[in-house]
């Protein structure tokens, strides 16, 4: 029988988040995407009763042997020119995040009836706890984070994942589990705090988060979004469940986000770096002051934060935002905010060398990410950008705050022509082929007190599996120097 969304969701009311949960066992489902997030989807849906086929576009040798383990749940491969076999007859289709829906394949699908829904959405209809979503272009992982600090320090359980690492559907599975095992064991995790994607929030329907948290929205993945608006629509989608009784997060102090104000549902939180707020999270000169339920309380020195730049306060302000909802002490976030050191692959502190600062900022895969790392800067430094270009990047904004402090500009990767034509006359400039020749190259041109950053503006498959291996390749030369 064709599941439809219509029979899945029985159209509940918007206003009702807290639905009865489709029945799967016995549907055909294929997960389109044989990566983290397809696998955990995979595994959730033979938990549930369904017959799964996981789908991928690469030969099943390269990636089957993988997740072999999966047979065992009764999930069938399908990959390279089965690809189209795998979403034959099915019911349901579940595509993974990095899969895009303009697929030729897909076409079929629809006109067959078959819904298309992301893992993001799936993992939604199991859950009974409240969710924190958090979006944006930049910050996502820092704030989620620090969310997720500050709730353990609370007291609470949190699942903290999604975009950040592990999949929403092992959160939905531990239910599952729990579920089975019995009511009087404790519950896996007391709420769920989910960093989300562009491409996760593009495919939800019923997905409700209790805490939505908007960032900031620039321009990014434009190679896979047919414009910035269709890329700012995807990113407001977090919003689109919500009533009365939620919350809507939103930085004040940037247009982009502030635009959305009008259509909420939930109540508005804000926070800013540079103007009082009505209700959410300020700074006021040097000290961060909270308004909650009309009462005003200054929380702490702005100083007290260990991270730099102002990004960097703008996002504790964001987590602070959603700690004062949550019901987070004072003393706790102040606790949590003095002693957070701030991701890997984050404006991340690698070593000093001979009076040099080397930076790993491996995770700014865009314009604005390094715009960011560079405004953190309070010396001279050498800069390392490049790697796979993602769409219509606009390196051209990065050359007037090149400008006044940078002394080197080393570029490598598919876009390091590109980059170097549109930061000519911010500096000295120099072309290399791999990322150990820049290492080597930025170390000869640093000179004490200055900064070696490395931040791409791009995303790293032209030459790494991931910005993580990137990094870790970038930390490792680093440490190879010799002193």
């Amino acid at each position: 029988m064709l599941l439809t969304l219509e029979k899945m969701s029985r159209r509940t009311p918007r206003t009702n988040p807290r639905h009865r949960p489709p029945s799967l066992a016995g549907q055909s489902v294929a997960v389109v995407g044989a990566g983290k997030s397809g696998v955990a989807a995979a595994r959730l849906l033979a938990v549930l009763g369904a017959t799964v086929a996981l789908v991928d576009h690469k030969p099943e040798t390269e990636w089957a042997m993988g997740v072999a383990d999966v047979r065992t749940l009764g999930i069938h491969p399908f990959g390279g020119i089965r690809f189209e076999k795998g979403l034959a007859a099915v019911d349901l289709v579940i595509v993974s995040p990095g899969v895009p829906l303009t697929l030729e394949a897909f076409d079929a699908v629809r006109r067959r009836g078959v819904p298309i829904v992301g893992e993001v959405e799936l993992a939604s209809w199991f859950f009974s706890v409240p969710v924190i979503g958090v979006t944006g272009t930049n910050g996502k992982s820092t704030v989620v984070s620090l969310i997720g600090t500050l709730l353990r320090e609370c007291g609470s359980v949190p699942f903290v994942g999604g975009n950040l690492g592990v999949p929403l559907t092992e959160a939905a599975l531990a239910v599952q589990q729990h579920a089975c095992v019995g009511p009087e064991e404790p519950a896996p995790f007391h709420e769920i705090v989910a960093e989300l994607s562009s491409f996760q929030l593009e495919t939800i329907d019923r997905f409700h988060a209790h805490v939505a948290v908007l960032l900031n929205i620039t321009p990014d993945h434009l190679d896979r979004h047919p414009s910035f608006a269709d890329y700012a629509r995807a990113k407001a989608n977090i919003f689109r469940n919500q009533t009365a009784g939620d919350f809507a997060v939103l930085n004040a102090d940037e247009a982009p986000v502030r635009q959305g104000r009008d259509s909420l549902h939930g109540q508005l939180i804000e926070f800013s770096v540079f103007e009082e707020v009505p209700n959410g999270v300020w700074v006021d000169g040097e000290t961060i002051v909270t308004r909650w339920n009309g009462e005003r309380d200054e929380l702490m020195p702005v100083h007290d934060i260990p991270l730099p730049g102002n990004h960097n306060v703008s996002n504790v302000l964001a987590a602070l935002a959603v700690g004062m909802v949550r019901g987070c002490s004072r003393d706790a976030m102040r606790r949590v905010v003095r002693s957070f050191q701030g991701l890997p692959h984050v404006c991340e502190l690698v070593r000093e060398r001979r009076g040099v600062t080397f930076i790993n900022d491996s995770k700014g895969t865009n314009v604005d990410a390094t715009l960011k790392a560079i405004d953190s800067l309070r010396q001279p430094f050498v800069i390392i950008l490049g790697g796979q270009e993602k769409g219509r990047s606009e390196f051209g904004r990065l050359k007037d705050a090149l400008k006044p402090g940078v002394k080197h500009c080393i570029v490598l990767g598919e876009s390091a022509e590109t980059i170097a034509r549109a930061i000519e006359g911010a500096g000295a400039i120099s072309r290399v082929s791999s990322l150990a020749e820049g290492v080597a190259l930025a170390a000869d041109f640093a000179t004490p007190g200055d900064a070696v950053l490395f931040s791409p503006a791009c995303a790293s498959f032209d030459m790494f599996r991931d910005y993580r291996e990137r990094g870790q390749q970038f930390r490792d030369l680093v440490n190879a120097l010799a002193d």
